[in-house]
């Protein structure tokens, strides 16, 4: 993403020209300057003009004497102003005024604010194409709500208490809130997460949801369906009753009943039963109740079993108190054994005129153990023929209740029958409900079209699962930390770093470096040395916008502000003066490699990374590498602020 600082501004609170400090783009920038000058203000002011929540430009003669801070910087959409005003007493303002041309001109002053914090965020949202979709859904008011710009400042700024800091690596990671927020959005920065991807775990639960519930509803539809065979075989016998079906055997599938039953509708109802129909009719019921007995008597066989083997259940639960109890008495007797083969005196006394007695105990002992070994697998497999007993017993009487509920249902329909035997209004009323029951079942058979909905949507739901498959994220996220490593693995070498060829590695879950040296995986804050905290610093907050730049495009801004790197090494001034004179101590030595190694970053980059550094050291130090330029030297009267806006 392209985003590089142009300009700095700072509007003065009593009128006059406003403070302009030039940046240059695909460059390493430098401000050099003494203390007290206002380097380290740079990066708070950057961060409040881009919404940061709260105000931490430093109080007094700054925050005293500049009435809005702005920045003019470099997008793909043109240059772009945001300016905002300076909240007084108050930890921010909502107040910010932004412009954007194909080249800003910076206005003279700012009479009042003509956006928001709000719409500024939402608007670098839109700049760096990020998603609005939450890392999980449900997740919107979580840490793991979705990616912000504010977010994505942990990569780019490297403040004075961070850039050589042990425990904390990232902008803002000190805080529990960033922290968390960092950690569940790293998956997405590394690109192992992508916004289609994000877009499929948001699709994907809807679909899951709506997937249950025509699943749900199928299945109560097949309930239904089955349940209708039962009474449609019935409603057969009925017809046949009636004349208006001829005799045969009884359907069992649905559609075979549909296709018995649908010619009953177009049938002459004046005609009555012949006795061929009739002894049909009575013929099936005497099978019915036939299979009603024998279900009867499979459900009694299944009882009687069932209460055998729950009495062997309760004779076993006993047999193995027992057996427990019993073993623990005679485990006395492996403690005095073990106690006499020692040579302990006392078990010498005890034992000695009873040797064989505590053999014999011993080995009544180990048969105990070998029983109570055998116990758990009778007692697993009693309980698995319970289980099996009872599945039995209840597919038995399930049987018989679907029996006797077709007796009921036939004998009162034929005793109906019987009583109306020669009403036509009767046989018209039977082919009236038998309309009503076909046309139920026709609602029943759209289940088939509800089938292909719940195959559809399980073949879509499979599809998403395979893209947010964690399997695969996990592999991508891997695959960019090797990236990474072999990026720090060319730079750490180049830096004053106490094992120049132990690699290292980003922890993601603990926020981190870990060193990897001589088998050990040491973290940053275990590793000593100011010299090799600043190093790795460098080295992976350089690694990862090397990385983001293989992306054709990437949500974090191609900057990196660093405050302060050469302060682990502070170079007195003698060894600047040896500087000049061809000499090089070795801090020296050290601060320069730093600024060469952001220098042939900035190069290699093509335009593509900016890079500004606010430090003590003097041009002497790192002059003449390429890629790094002198933005302004804040000595002597040159300052952030200049000293004519003081009050007198």
């Amino acid at each position: 993403m392209l985003f590089q600082i142009l300009k700095l501004v700072l509007w003065p609170r009593r009128g006059g020209e406003p403070q302009v400090v030039d940046f240059k783009p695909g460059v390493v920038n430098v401000i050099s300057g003494g203390s007290k000058t206002g380097k380290s203000a740079v990066i708070p002011i950057i961060d409040y003009c881009l919404g940061a929540e709260k105000c931490t430009i430093p109080v007094g003669v700054i925050r005293s004497q500049c009435s809005w801070f702005g920045i003019v910087v470099a997008t793909d959409q043109g240059q772009k102003l945001f300016a905002r005003r300076e909240p007084g007493d108050q930890r921010g303002t909502g107040d910010m005024y932004a412009i954007e041309a194909s080249e800003v001109s910076v206005p003279g002053a700012i009479e009042r604010a003509n956006t928001t914090v709000g719409a500024v965020k939402a608007q670098l949202d839109r700049l760096a194409g990020l998603p609005q979709m939450s890392m999980e859904p449900g997740q919107e008011r979580t840490f793991k709500s979705r990616p912000s710009f504010r977010d994505l400042a942990a990569f780019n700024f490297q403040p004075q208490n961070i850039v050589a800091n042990p425990g904390v690596l990232f902008f803002k990671g000190d805080t529990t809130e960033h922290r968390e927020k960092l950690r569940a959005i790293f998956p997405y920065v590394l690109g192992a997460v992508k916004g289609r991807t994000l877009a499929a775990k948001q699709q994907l639960e809807g679909l899951e949801s709506e997937l249950r519930r025509k699943e749900l509803a199928l299945k109560r539809e097949q309930r239904a369906a089955e349940e209708w065979v039962s009474e449609a075989q019935t409603w057969l016998l009925k017809a046949r009753e009636f004349g208006l079906a001829p005799p045969g055997d009884l359907p069992m599938t649905s559609n075979a009943l549909i296709d018995a039953l649908r010619p009953v509708l177009a049938r002459d109802t004046h005609s009555p039963p012949s006795s061929e129909q009739t002894q049909d009719v009575l013929g099936h019921v005497a099978a019915l109740r036939d299979e009603e007995r024998e279900q009867a008597r499979v459900a009694m066989g299944y009882r009687r079993r069932l209460a055998d083997i729950e009495r062997l259940q309760a004779s076993g639960s006993a047999y193995g108190t027992g057996l427990q109890l019993q073993r623990e008495r005679l485990d006395i007797a492996a403690w005095l054994r073990e106690r006499f083969e020692a040579g302990s005196p006392d078990a010498r006394h005890i034992a000695q005129h009873n040797v064989d007695r505590l053999d014999r105990l011993c080995a009544a002992l180990q048969v105990m153990d070998a029983n109570a070994a055998s116990f758990p697998l009778f007692s697993e497999a009693v309980q698995a023929e319970v289980i099996e007993q009872r599945a039995g017993l209840e597919m038995a009487t399930g049987r018989q209740r679907v029996v006797r509920a077709q007796l009921a249902e036939f004998e009162r329909a034929s005793q109906e029958a019987a009583n109306e035997a020669t009403s036509l209004r009767e046989t018209d009323r039977f082919v009236g409900r038998l309309e009503q029951a076909l046309r139920f079942y026709d609602r029943v058979g759209e289940g088939s079209a509800l089938g292909a909905e719940v195959e559809e949507l399980r073949g879509r739901v499979h599809t998403l699962r395979a893209i947010v498959r964690e399997h695969d994220i996990a592999e991508r996220m891997q695959s960019a930390l090797n990236r990474i490593q072999s990026l720090t693995d060319q730079i750490v070498p180049k830096l004053d770093a106490e094992w120049k060829d132990d690699p290292i590695r980003l922890d993601p879950s603990e926020l981190t470096v870990v060193v990897h040296r001589e088998g050990r995986r040491d973290f940053l804050w275990e590793v000593g040395s100011g010299a090799n905290w600043l190093a790795y610093h460098v080295a992976m907050t350089l690694a990862l916008q090397q990385f983001f730049l293989t992306f054709n495009r990437h949500p974090v801004p191609g900057l990196l502000i660093y405050d302060q790197p050469s302060q682990v090494y502070f170079p007195k001034r003698e060894d600047l003066i040896s500087a000049e004179n061809g000499g090089r101590s070795e801090d020296v030595r050290a601060v320069r490699d730093v600024f060469k190694v952001l220098g042939e970053a900035a190069v290699a980059a093509k335009g593509r990374l900016q890079i500004i550094v606010l430090d003590h050291a003097f041009k002497d130090v790192w002059g003449g590498l390429p890629g790094v330029e002198l933005v302004d030297d804040w000595r002597e009267e040159r300052k952030l602020v200049p000293p004519g806006w003081l009050e007198d």
